[in-house]
C-alpha cells in the first residue's frame, strides 16, 4: 500500500512537472521578444523657409497675385531646385535656376489667376537636389467678384 501511495505520488509529481514545464514553453511561444527599435528619424530639410503659408485675403477679381516664397541654405552644401509644381493651371511658378551655396538665399514665385470667384487653396510642391524629401507650399485666399450689387 505503502509502495503505491509513492508511485501515485511520484505519477502526479511527474504529472504536474511535466504541465508546468509544458506551459512554460507555451508562455515563450506567445509572448514576443522585447526589441528594441530606435525612434523614428524627423525628415532633415537642407533649407530653412521663411514660411510654408501664405494667405493673400481677399483679392480682385481678374487682377493677378504673386507672392515670393524664399529660404535660405542653412547646411554645408549646394543646393539646387530641382523642380516645381503648381496644383493646377491657375497657379504659375518661378524659381531661382542657378546653384544655392551655403547661406545664400533663393525664392519660389506662386503668381495665382484670380479669374474665378470664391476661396481658394492652391498647392505648391518644391523638390531640392535629387533625394529630398518635396516641400509643399500653400497660397490662398477669397477672390471677390467685382459685379456692382442691384437692388
Amino acid at each position: 500500500m505503502k509502495s503505491l501511495k509513492v508511485s501515485l505520488f511520484a505519477f502526479a509529481a511527474t504529472v504536474l512537472f511535466s504541465v508546468s514545464a509544458n506551459a512554460q514553453e507555451k508562455k515563450a511561444a506567445v509572448t514576443p521578444a522585447i526589441t528594441t527599435t530606435p525612434a523614428p528619424q524627423k525628415p532633415t530639410t537642407p533649407v530653412k523657409w521663411k514660411e510654408e503659408t501664405f494667405d493673400f485675403g481677399d483679392i480682385k477679381k481678374g487682377t493677378p497675385v504673386s507672392h515670393d516664397f524664399t529660404f535660405v541654405n542653412t547646411t554645408k552644401q549646394t543646393v539646387l531646385v530641382t523642380d516645381v509644381k503648381a496644383s493646377c493651371g491657375c497657379t504659375a511658378t518661378n524659381y531661382t535656376k542657378t546653384p544655392i551655396k551655403p547661406g545664400e538665399k533663393a525664392t519660389i514665385t506662386a503668381t495665382y489667376n484670380a479669374a474665378s470667384p470664391g476661396a481658394f487653396s492652391k498647392t505648391v510642391t518644391v523638390s531640392l537636389n535629387e533625394n529630398e524629401v518635396p516641400k509643399v507650399l500653400t497660397i490662398k485666399g477669397k477672390v471677390l467678384d467685382d459685379a456692382p450689387v442691384t437692388q
